[in-house]
């Protein structure tokens, strides 16, 4: 292969394709619950760390090493925490570092703290941000660390508080009552979380079920409507063809013949077609057949182009026609099998009355004489199809990808 097409190949294989653009639509609603929850918790992470900052501030008697410390430690992850819930980007990384950073305050907090200042009723500032360590636990971790930071953080802010007045009396009943405060709206803070997450996760499944049984019935109605028309055709068409083929004496019959085979194969080339005649056979130009080509990946929601190359150029409708359907076979045949992956489409005229088009992808390839015989999508749409137009189809494949290259030139 030349240097020049390998690197268009490679170029093109490197674009987003449909079948990568559009990973993560099927789980649209479960996306937009994580969105709503990071949300929800950048608001009340906010306005509780507002709350302990000032607490923070307020009740400092000096600013030492270590008190700027732990308070750098829990406020810079907690900044970044709802900086990333806001604009949705590195949501989880975000919180769950502060989920460990907050813990990690809390151990350290006997060691910063001043024991001289004995205040039972008055909780410190780091207590305001214990449920907004389970918020953040909640957003980045699996649902066992949720409910085990729900449960752990208050029981070690307990234990922290208790050490704080050396375990007196008075510090036990205040410090109990907010313990158990933290710990059951931290379980129902992870609780309304998973419920509704498994909520959003039943609508995506139901909805992805739902398409995939109706793609099903589509394709089988299709296939069996494809079936029925392909045995009327036989019967009708082709096998008259053959009768008057086999019955041929002369060269007027046979011309005969000959004209009823053709026009048998172009009516089987195209049982899909929302016209059973060939209709007019006007001049086309290669701009036409390109905005149709467009039109068709438009429609496909294909992420790829039509190129042109060479000179403009002009073909009998009738060639037009058989090429354009049988390009939209090719196309549809590489966005399903292929994922759209390198999807790739080039009108090239090389003489005002020629026309050569190619559709490629870099998908997995396949065999085609492995096809069975009852596959119509290359066998009737596009080899069929070329041939009854008195055009040609070459189509190669394998592990790099496929080409599907149709040409017609005049006879």
């Amino acid at each position: 292969m030349p240097a020049e097409a390998r690197s268009i190949r490679d170029a093109w294989s490197s674009l987003p394709t449909p079948g990568e653009v559009g990973i993560g639509l099927e789980r649209f609603t479960g996306q937009r619950m994580e969105r709503i929850l990071a949300i929800v918790g950048a608001i009340g992470s906010t306005a509780l760390g507002i709350q302990a900052l000032l607490g923070a501030v307020t009740r400092l008697i000096r600013l030492d090493g270590p008190h700027l410390a732990i308070m750098l430690l829990v406020f810079l992850p907690l900044l970044w925490m709802i900086i990333a819930c806001v604009t949705g980007r590195w949501v989880r990384q975000a919180c769950g570092a502060f989920a460990v950073a907050y813990a990690l305050s809390l151990m350290l907090w006997p060691a910063v703290v001043d024991r001289s200042v004995q205040e039972p009723a008055a909780q410190p500032w780091i207590f305001f941000l214990v449920n907004i360590c389970v918020v953040a636990a909640m957003l980045a971790f699996p649902v066992r660390l949720q409910f085990a930071w729900a449960l752990g953080v208050p029981l070690v802010y307990g234990y922290v508080r208790l050490a704080q007045g050396d375990f007196t009396q008075g510090f036990w009943i205040t410090t109990g009552f907010d313990v158990s405060f933290t710990i059951i709206l931290g379980m129902v803070i992870v609780s309304l979380a998973w419920m509704f997450r498994q909520v959003a996760t039943g609508v995506d499944d139901a909805r992805d079920m739902a398409v995939e049984t109706y793609a099903g019935a589509a394709a089988a109605s299709a296939s069996e409507e494809e079936r029925v028309a392909m045995a009327a055709l036989m019967h009708d068409s082709v096998l008259a063809a053959l009768i008057a083929a086999e019955r041929a004496a002369s060269d007027r019959e046979r011309t005969l013949a000959v004209a009823m085979a053709r026009e048998a194969l172009t009516r089987l080339a195209n049982t899909e077609a929302s016209i059973a005649q060939e209709g007019s056979d006007e001049p086309v130009n290669r701009a036409q057949i390109v905005a149709e080509l467009r039109r068709t990946l438009s429609e496909q929601g294909a992420d790829a182009v039509v190129e042109e190359r060479g000179v403009p150029a002009e073909i009998p409708g009738k060639a037009a026609r058989a090429m354009v359907l049988a390009a939209r076979q090719a196309i549809g045949n590489a966005l399903i099998h292929a994922g759209g992956r390198g999807l790739h489409v080039v009108a090239e005229s090389a003489d005002a009355d020629r026309l050569t088009l190619t559709v490629q992808d870099t998908g997995p390839g396949f065999d085609p004489d492995a096809i069975g015989e009852d596959r119509l999508g290359i066998r009737a749409s596009i080899i069929a199809r070329m041939a009854a137009v008195a055009g040609s189809s070459r189509i190669t494949s394998d592990d790099r990808g496929t080409v599907v290259e149709l040409n017609w030139e005049p006879s």
